[in-house]
């Protein structure tokens, strides 16, 4: 067999041509899907720390205060800046549903959301627009047996 003598060195230029195209959109994919895994990641954690943090106050005016720093905690373990909107709606509704003002009393059922936004990194809002929503979601129960302070 005789080679052509003007192929000579053509297959690594082709390699490192299609290597680069096939992986700079994997490697941008990877980035978007961890961007928003660790934003869905954030809001459920927010959700379940604002609940617990909710059911386990003593009067309505801390329990505010309590699911605020809960949520704003849960954000920034993640890197993110608290922007994120809680909601509260009845139990088994979908956070679409009307909200809802939650109560302390033992035996209450309620259900907080926790909404955010994720925009794709490095593409412009015009092609994405609001971006992804990522919601958190926990149904709170209060215990049955609970004690709650004054209001």
């Amino acid at each position: 067999m005789r080679w052509r003598a003007d192929d000579g060195g053509s297959a690594i230029i082709e390699f490192v041509f299609v290597a680069v195209i096939v992986m700079v959109p994997l490697v941008y994919l990877i980035a978007a899907v961890a961007t928003v895994q660790r934003n869905t990641l954030a809001v459920t954690q927010a959700a379940r720390d604002a609940g617990r943090a909710f059911a386990t106050s003593d009067t309505p005016g801390q329990a505010r205060a309590r699911v605020v720093a809960a949520v704003r905690l849960a954000l920034a373990d993640q890197g993110l800046p608290n922007d994120a909107a809680v909601r509260f709606v009845a139990a088994g509704s979908g956070c679409q549903a009307r909200a809802v003002t939650p109560q302390l009393m033992p035996g209450a059922e309620f259900t907080v959301c926790v909404t955010r936004r994720v925009q794709l990194p490095a593409v412009p809002t015009v092609l994405t627009g609001r971006g992804i929503r990522a919601v958190g979601v926990y149904v709170v129960h209060v215990d049955d047996f609970r004690q709650v302070g004054s209001r």
